[in-house]
């Protein structure tokens, strides 16, 4: 498993304890990580991906929503909803990470963190932001 994958694990735990036990990132970041024994090399990519994520998390929880069929944010389990802020924060915001890539990475993590239907529920709502907010935009763009 790659460094960065392992990075983004980190992330997600931290992500998801922060669902439950809201506070300043870079705290839950060195709580989790000194938990779990996490190694010095994935520390600062999954630092960037907790940071980006909780500083725009607002917007992101409004992509989501608009990019939902039937789901609310709030109905989705903590688990899925920290994937999908992930994701959608690399999609949206990192553009050295090729978007396809963060929708792959997302899946896996929703298949070994999620339920049996995360995986499916995490790409077709990830592809969804991609094609709405990125080809959408590249689109807008050329015309």
């Amino acid at each position: 498993m790659g460094n960065r994958r392992k990075a983004r694990e980190f992330a997600i735990k931290v992500l998801f304890h922060m669902e439950f036990n809201p506070g300043f990132p870079k705290e839950t970041f060195k709580l989790i990580g000194d938990n779990f024994g996490v190694a010095k090399s994935i520390q600062s990519f999954a630092e960037e991906l907790v940071i980006g994520v909780c500083e725009n998390k607002k917007k992101l929880d409004e992509v989501i929503r608009k990019s939902s069929k039937n789901w609310k944010l709030e109905r989705m389990s903590h688990a899925d909803r920290s994937i999908l802020r992930l994701g959608a924060f690399e999609i949206l915001f990192r553009q050295d990470i090729p978007p396809k890539v963060s929708i792959d990475e997302a899946v896996e993590l929703g298949k070994r963190y999620g339920t049996d239907d995360s995986g499916a529920f995490i790409n077709g709502l990830l592809d969804n932001i991609y094609n709405l907010y990125v080809k959408g935009d590249q689109k807008q763009h050329q015309d």
